[in-house]
């Protein structure tokens, strides 16, 4: 028989199994070799030659000892400069607080000014309606809204929903509100406008009494009225027969409106006839063209 050479067995090779930290290598490198080369040859030929360390010369040692010396010596003039420069600052410190208070209570002393002379201009001015209004001066002073009147009417507590700080969707966000849970100043008129419309004859928001000349704009987030601002929830009063300008009122488009924004948008809104309702008179009325008729008037 011809011997036939045979084959050695194979193995089964099992493959060294990866270090945990092969993957990290440089990191490795880097921690085990924390310090350069070149520098760790240099110190060891400095430890060799007998230079490492604290000078021994005498000159190297007067060398360091004048370079403590001298970072001693701009620390120390750091500080006083710093010490003398302290109370400077805190006296310019003292200086502007009080000149901010002091602009302040000029400001708040020129406004209690304005507000006293807007006041005595509408006081004469209601004078002068009463003078020559005639027969009709009352008449024209409730009008006019010049005078504070009284009797009764009905009373409308409008809020914004709760949560409304939150936001949502909807046509009033798409037309440009931010948040559908608000009141807005087209809110307002729309509501105002339709008290009027069913018969009221004097209306006020917050105290704040309307004219004929009486806008309702928005700045920002704010509804003002005349300019000035207020904030929710708005209480509206209106002078008429209670029960009847209420229904008048729901039953209108302005009415169903503001029933649309209760249900649609979570605005909360509260109407009650009451008996009696006081109405301030507006803060001036502002007379430019108008001029009174001499004698007693028209009937």
């Amino acid at each position: 028989m011809c011997g036939m050479s045979q084959q050695p067995p194979e193995r089964s090779t099992v493959p060294r199994r990866p270090r945990p930290d092969a993957s990290m290598s440089l990191l490795t490198n880097v921690m085990d070799h924390s310090l350069d080369d070149g520098y760790a040859e240099a110190a060891a030929r400095r430890a060799a030659d007998g230079t490492a360390g604290v000078p021994r010369t005498l000159k190297a040692k007067l060398g360091l000892a004048a370079g403590l010396v001298l970072a001693a010596l701009v620390v120390t003039v750091g500080a006083a400069q710093a010490r003398e420069d302290a109370p400077v600052i805190a006296k310019e410190r003292e200086e502007l607080i009080d000149r901010i208070e002091s602009g302040s209570a000029t400001a708040d002393g020129l406004e209690k000014d304005v507000e006293s002379l807007r006041t005595e201009v509408g006081k004469r001015q209601r004078e002068a309606l009463q003078k020559h209004g005639g027969d009709q001066g009352a008449l024209v002073g409730l009008l006019s809204g010049s005078t504070a009147v009284h009797g009764p009417g009905l009373k409308l507590v409008v809020d914004d929903a709760k949560g409304s700080d939150t936001g949502g969707g909807g046509p009033r966000e798409s037309a440009g509100f931010s948040d559908t849970g608000r009141l807005r100043d087209r809110d307002m008129q729309r509501i105002v406008n339709g008290l009027w419309q069913s018969g009221a004859e004097a209306v006020s928001i917050n105290g704040q009494r309307l004219t004929a000349l009486s806008a309702i704009r928005a700045a920002g987030d704010a509804i003002l009225v005349d300019n000035k601002p207020l904030g929710p929830p708005y209480t509206v009063l209106a002078v008429g027969d209670g029960q009847r300008l209420a229904d008048r009122f729901q039953g209108s488009s302005d009415g169903q409106y503001l029933a649309a924004l209760r249900e649609n948008f979570g605005i909360r809104a509260k109407i009650t006839a009451e008996d009696e309702v006081r109405l301030p008179a507006a803060p001036s009325v502002s007379v430019r063209i108008a001029e009174p008729t001499a004698g007693k008037g028209t009937s």
